[in-house]
């Protein structure tokens, strides 16, 4: 007998003030509040290599989004994006919002919050501290 197939969960949104260092597998729905550009360089193969540092947020706060190559194009200011699968990486004790090849960007409509930009998750510096196991 065949297995029943698993209905698809439905994506779990959380927001932004609730992310923590070294944790991966957000969803969120975030406004794009800046996009920088910070690296751009050809490759041999003539493939471009794009990273932009986007200030990115919801009603809860913001934090700093790595956007890679095809993701800088998704990231323009005031647009609302869909982060499916991120990740928190560590850059200098601070946390940076990422989505690998395992996750997606998508923009949507516009959404209605209102960013609290005032509570920046990136600007606060975690030290890495060693347990010692006894």
């Amino acid at each position: 007998m065949a297995e029943p197939k698993s209905p698809m969960r439905k994506p779990v949104f959380i927001k932004v003030d609730s992310l923590r260092p070294g944790t991966s597998g957000h969803n969120l729905i975030v406004k794009v509040v800046s996009s920088k550009l910070v690296l751009q360089k050809g490759r041999p193969d003539d493939r471009q290599v794009r990273i932009a540092e986007c200030l990115v947020g919801d009603e809860t706060g913001t934090i700093l989004f790595t956007a890679r190559n095809n993701q800088v194009d998704q990231m323009k200011a005031d647009s609302t994006v869909i982060l499916r699968n991120a990740k928190i990486d560590m850059f200098k004790g601070s946390m940076r919002l990422a989505v690998d090849k395992w996750g997606r960007v998508e923009v949507t409509e516009p959404a209605t919050f209102i960013v609290k930009e005032y509570n920046n998750l990136s600007l606060v510096e975690y030290e890495l501290v060693n347990v010692m196991e006894e």
